[in-house]
């Protein structure tokens, strides 16, 4: 395959030409999506069972991704055409036809590459509600091939093509709902290589405290806070944290504020003294020397480079728990 090109798949802007030549619906074909431009996705109100389609430049009011956008709903994204690359929370990913991507709301996106295309699925916190399906389990980035990759395009397709077709029939929201289900289903088995190992108690551990910050990072960045909330001691937090990302309890909770003040930094216009106080830092000052220290630059430094791709330096990135250490290294 060359460059820039797809076997299963003309561009949008070649499939929407030939449907308005011919006046008609275009034929959807197994390996083949149809054009995903219906759906304004950066205007949709999402409720908490909602599903929406769309394409990927539906997601930003601006055109060319000048700067992240910061997402509030779940997103998975599926490259149709194009090479470039997508930065999920200031991590670079590249994208070619067959990259599937899944976000989280409140993470920050920003998509770059000539002629990058792809469809967008969007739904809400409720969606799954009842459902035997764990968001959670979905890997993050996934290049599709073969098989698989034919059968994700063909389970999109057919939720694209009944979330046009039966939008206002009462049933359409349940069957949409389960359609999404079984796509994640299948995309949870893809990163299940069925040899993972046990679980420590470690592991436990650490995503409770995970849980507790993104309850409570806001208002403490004290270790001995979040022990006293789950029942322990700051020497189990830090031995778990330790553990499974190599880093101190008070480092795992300092990263994720200064992750959480990279977010608003890149995508909001919030002043830098507000958004410090809803990060905990009364003084504007300390919060500019925390965040300083974590990410590398100071506040307005990071802000000012928000257009350019992966500003400066990122935050330092937490790998996942029982990811495994790179080149064996501990």
């Amino acid at each position: 395959m060359t460059a820039g090109t797809s076997p299963y798949l003309p561009s949008t802007a070649e499939m929407q030409a030939a449907q308005g030549a011919a006046n008609v619906e275009p034929m959807v074909t197994p390996g083949q999506l149809p054009p995903a431009t219906r759906t304004d996705l950066s205007t949709l109100a999402v409720d908490p069972d909602d599903i929406a389609t769309g394409a990927l430049g539906d997601l930003t009011p601006e055109l060319g991704w000048r700067r992240p956008v910061l997402l509030d709903a779940d997103l998975l994204i599926l490259v149709t055409g194009g090479h470039g690359s997508a930065e999920l929370d200031f991590r670079a990913l590249p994208c070619r036809p067959g990259t599937i991507l899944q976000a989280r709301p409140g993470q920050v996106l920003r998509c770059l590459g000539a002629h990058l295309d792809a469809t967008v699925v969007r739904w809400g916190a409720g969606t799954l509600r009842g459902l035997d399906v764990d968001p959670d389990a979905v890997p993050t980035y996934r290049q599709l091939a073969g098989e698989d990759e034919d059968a994700v395009i063909g389970e999109v397709t057919q939720l694209v093509v009944d979330a046009e077709r039966h939008r206002e029939q009462p049933a359409a929201r349940a069957l949409l709902r389960h359609q999404l289900a079984v796509l994640l289903l299948r995309l949870t088995l893809l990163g299940d290589t069925g040899k993972r190992p046990a679980p420590r108690p470690e592991s436990e551990t650490f995503h409770r405290l995970c849980r507790e910050v993104e309850r409570g990072y806001q208002h403490t960045r004290r270790v001995e806070d979040y022990a006293a909330q789950l029942g322990c001691s700051v020497r189990t937090l830090t031995r778990a944290c330790l553990a499974v990302t190599g880093r101190s309890a008070k480092q795992v909770i300092d990263e994720r504020v200064a992750l959480q003040a990279s977010r608003l930094l890149a995508a909001t216009d919030e002043p830098i003294a507000r958004i410090g106080r809803r990060l905990g830092f009364p003084e504007p000052t300390n919060f500019g020397r925390f965040f300083t220290r974590e990410v590398g630059v100071s506040p307005g430094a990071f802000r000012a480079a928000r257009e350019h791709p992966l500003p400066v330096r990122m935050v330092r990135p937490r790998p996942p728990a029982d990811a495994p250490v790179p080149n064996g290294r501990a």
